[in-house]
């Protein structure tokens, strides 16, 4: 339903380009610019247009570009450039600056889910809405730790646009809205139907994939149907079907034939008084044999057997089959009143795999050789019964349901919306372990329930040699497992009633108003297998896995204003104030948050623009009500190593050697103690039209943390332990052992004493979040856009994105040091990123080319820095008749892998931030019925 518009606001001919683009179903390239009319001609002068709500205020204004700027992408923008998903189209985002965990992250606690981390400040901080409503976080947390929303059960099919706001915005859209947000819309009032196909691979080989895309709608004198469906299938690729990462001789900082495998099939004497090791077999002839029995084991120059193919037995991309529809309807009653219905829904099944399991004995005494062995084993894929006989399966299922009704008041002068939605997110995980019993009974017997006649503390085993250097077999594997099972839910509530309008005129125009008023119920229950909890004391426990459980739920009412107000002609202010009251177990009890904005246009093809605006964040909910979960993770033990007299700061020095740097088991629970986090953030900038085809945008940016929530880091954990067990920090400044501070930090560190064997190492810490002091980052944003038509040669559209970050600063309590982390070479997030685009359009034939460059990362030995990452895409169609166009589309043209660095000596020897995948290309088909 469109609203009169008898008060336009003046704008340039861009602004009103871009308006065009986006509220027309067949929405153009976000590049393409409005044609130079003829001199005179009645197409030269202003048009008025009907206003549209642009993410970042939910006033309905005539000129997409307000106070703060917002990027588009619309549904023609993802097919001209190749992307397959919703979030590879914002993976392009130049304020995408920071890194997530993602495919190449099988070990990760969601290697199934797509997020986003805008400003690089994590992924749960920027807003991601559905057609301004917020949808059910992914069942899973985020790296164990913190909710955020999967961005890969979104239908690329649904999709019309989708409007990304770079900036703080809780005074609009509440909590979460701190870097930003990010809009999905969905199609609305489409006619006709059109059925797309594509299927690809990828030139490296793996990775097979077809995706199926139907979106079609009817309307009648008062009711419309929008459709979508989509299926897409994708075949899995594992790290052994590429060859520069299916070893460990792949390592770069090593010669291939000095490469060394981290495990293989090795028995290793701990001898008694040194604690050190040696292996005792196989040894020489003995490695040579016993290499044999394994067809995929190695002799290591070091005499002994090794498994170089071990890690590439992961995926690298998962298998999915995706089934997703959507619908929306509308209603036109005779009293101007329309009803308004949308539900979408989806399925997901995948299949991941981290790299083949292993298994350890810890240390223990056989009385047959007379000493205390520690030994680690590793399977292969022939033991197991292939590759895929480790898959872990996920199942999801979400779907998101709303309703309401729109009208207007008051002479079609105020416009009302009332809404109700609800929106659940299910997911299964299947996952294949070694009982510990079993696997433990296979290799060393029954339980002694005797010690070793040493030490009176390590258990006696009548370890079974044959067995242990002996394949496993895929009957004996499967005699040793169990599935072990996880089933999260989460859900979201929520209903509000938006009330908009023009209050009152001014001489320079009308004072625009929004209200709204919402009431929201959050939830989430995420069960493990009982077994894997780090408490778990009953039968069959599994072997070497831990994981985390939680659920509760939050209640949180709001209540928020808005005004547009032309101060003069050229000059519009923009306020807003929000009011956010929780209700749940934390000390967040209410949050007021402001913004204000202004925009001022001396002449129509220029804007100066300004905004500032607080921000809060709730902790996130896992954070708050996780249970207790373990994990591993590998440390420096700082105070052993000043305790030896040396130096912690020193990058690849002594203290990173296996002496000091080791793996050591953690263990993490929520904190209802955590309060709300609050920031700021700022943004100035200009937006000028240089001519009727040619565009400008540059804007700076701030945005600051305060009580931002994470965890203790290791590292600040073990440094304050050492300072207290040492009685001095790492400058020589005196530490009070005995102080409440360094009972604290040592309370949570638990060490194995000190001894023949284990020197006093780290058995385990305890970790749990808090509130940090500040954390600060701040950038500008570019952008260029042009358009060109040459009649003969066709339409050209060029477009240049660029975002660098200027300072990126964080202060983990109060009274630390303030850190720039943006340069620390221990900090592997983006300083720059930019994209472009060239599309050129002549009769039938389409062309796009465009391409992005992600900044300079730390090489890996922490001395200085490696290239930059340039990726080149391309796609071509041709429309063959009136209803069929066909194209080609490759992504990665120049098969472009991860900047080289030679100081990468941990697999898979690049940072996870590059893709494996290589070059894709894909074959597109589409038909249009009517």
């Amino acid at each position: 339903m469109s609203v009169r518009n008898n008060h336009a606001p003046r704008r340039s001919r861009l602004s009103a380009a871009l308006i065009s683009a986006i509220t027309l179903a067949s929405a153009g390239s976000a590049f393409a610019q409005e044609t130079s009319p003829a001199p005179g001609s009645s197409a030269s002068q202003s048009t008025t247009l009907d206003k549209v709500v642009v993410t970042g205020s939910r006033i309905k204004r005539a000129e997409i570009e307000g106070p703060a700027p917002v990027t588009v992408i619309t549904a023609e923008d993802i097919e001209k450039q190749g992307f397959s998903t919703v979030y590879d189209a914002l993976n392009t985002l130049t304020e995408f600056t920071g890194s997530v965990q993602n495919e190449l992250n099988q070990n990760g606690f969601t290697p199934n889910a797509s997020f986003l981390n805008l400003r690089g400040l994590g992924p749960g901080y920027q807003l991601i809405l559905v057609n301004g409503r917020r949808t059910a976080d992914y069942p899973l947390p985020y790296n164990s730790q913190s909710n955020a929303v999967n961005l890969a059960n979104i239908p690329a099919a649904a999709i019309e646009r989708i409007e990304v706001l770079s900036g703080g915005a809780s005074a609009i859209y509440g909590s979460d809205a701190v870097a930003g947000v990010v809009n999905i819309i969905m199609k609305s009032n489409y006619e006709g139907d059109l059925l797309t196909v594509r299927g690809g691979t990828t030139t490296r080989g793996g990775g097979d994939s077809a995706r199926f895309q139907w979106v079609g709608g009817k309307t009648g004198d008062n009711w419309s149907v929008t459709y979508a469906a989509e299926y897409l299938n994708r075949e899995e690729i594992f790290a052994s079907q590429r060859d520069f990462m299916d070893s460990y001789r792949d390592d770069p900082s090593v010669e291939p034939e000095d490469a060394l495998a981290v495990v293989g099939i090795r028995l290793r004497d701990r001898l008694i008084g040194t604690g050190l090791s040696s292996y005792i077999y196989p040894a020489g002839e003995n490695a040579a044999s016993t290499c044999a029995r394994f067809s995929e084991f190695e002799l290591e120059s070091r005499g002994t057997c090794g498994y170089f193919g071990y890690p590439a037995t992961q995926q690298i991309r998962n298998s999915d089959e995706n089934l997703s529809g959507y619908a929306y309807a509308t209603y036109d009653f005779d009293n101007g009143m329309q009803a308004f219905a949308q539900l979408s829904a989806s399925s997901a099944d995948a299949k991941i795999a981290s790299s083949t399991q292993f298994w350890q004995s810890g240390l223990v005494y056989d009385p047959t050789l007379d000493t205390i062995l520690d030994s680690q084993r590793i399977f292969t894929p022939d033991e197991l019964g292939g590759l895929g006989a480790q898959q872990t399966t996920i199942k999801e299922r979400s779907f998101d349901l709303a309703f309401g009704l729109r009208g207007t008041v008051f002479n079609d002068r105020f416009d009302w919306e009332a809404t109700f939605s609800h929106a659940e997110y299910n997911l299964k995980v299947a996952q294949p372990r070694f009982l510990e019993n079993r696997i433990n009974e296979y290799f060393m017997g029954p339980a002694t329930g005797q010690l070793d006649p040493y030490f009176g503390a390590y258990p006696v085993v009548n370890f079974n040699i044959d067995r242990y250097f002996s394949p496993l077999g895929a009957e004996t594997y499967q005699s040793l497992i169990t599935t072990v099972r996880t089933d999260a839910d989460s859900e979201v509530s929520q209903g509000s009633f938006v009330f908009s309008g023009d209050l009152f005129e001014l001489p320079a125009g009308a004072v625009g108003m929004a209200a709204t008023l919402e009431a929201a119920r959050q939830s989430y229950d995420l069960e493990n297998d009982p077994r894997i909890s780090p408490s778990y004391n009953g039968p069959e426990p599994i072997y070497n896995l831990t994981g985390t459980g939680g659920g509760g739920e939050r209640d949180r009412y709001a209540l928020g204003v808005e005004f547009s107000i032309p101060v003069f002609e050229t000059l519009k202010m923009n306020l807003a104030g929000r009011y956010d009251k929780y209700d749940d177990v934390t000390n967040v009890d209410g949050a007021f948050t402001w913004s204000a904005g202004l925009e001022y246009r001396p002449i129509d093809s220029l804007l100066f623009r300004g905004s500032y605006a607080t921000s809060f964040r709730a902790p996130d909910m896992h954070y708050v009500f996780a249970q207790e979960s373990g994990f591993f993770t590998t440390v420096l033990d700082e105070y052993r190593c000043r305790r030896d007299g040396l130096d912690p700061t020193e990058a690849g020095g002594d203290c990173s050697t296996p002496a000091y740097t080791y793996s050591v088991f953690g263990t993490r629970q929520g904190s209802t103690e955590l309060e709300e986090e609050e920031g700021s953030s700022a943004s100035i900038g200009f937006v000028w039209d240089v001519t009727d085809s040619m565009s400008v945008s540059v804007d700076a940016y701030r945005i600051k943390l305060e009580g931002a929530v994470s965890d203790i880091a290791p590292s600040y954990l073990l440094r304050e332990e050492a300072a207290c067990l040492l009685g001095t920090d790492r400058n020589g400044n005196v530490v009070d052992g005995n102080s409440s501070s360094c009972e604290f930090f040592t309370s949570l560190v638990t060490r194995l004493g000190v001894d023949q064997i284990n020197d006093d190492e780290i058995d385990s810490y305890l970790s749990y979040p808090f509130n940090q002091s500040m954390l600060e980052t701040s950038g500008i944003d570019a952008k260029w856009r042009y358009a060109l038509d040459t009649d003969r040669l066709g339409q050209f559209n060029f477009g240049i994105g660029w975002t660098h970050v200027l300072k990126l600063e964080e202060q983990e309590f109060p009274g630390d040091e303030i850190r720039n982390i943006r340069d620390d070479l221990q900090f592997f997030n983006f300083r720059s990123r930019v994209n472009w685009e060239v599309n050129w359009e002549l009769d039938d034939w389409n062309v796009n080319v465009n391409g992005y460059r992600w900044g300079s990362l730390p090489n890996w030995e922490e001395t200085g820095r490696i290239g930059s990452y340039v990726i080149w895409n391309t796609q071509v169609s041709k429309k063959i008749t009136d209803k069929v166009t066909v194209g080609l589309a490759i992504n990665n043209v120049l098969d472009e892998l991860a900047p080289e660095d030679d100081s990468f000596n941990t697999y898979p020897f690049f940072w996870r931030a590059y893709s494996p995948i290589g070059r894709e290309v894909f074959v597109n088909f589409s038909y249009k019925f009517n």
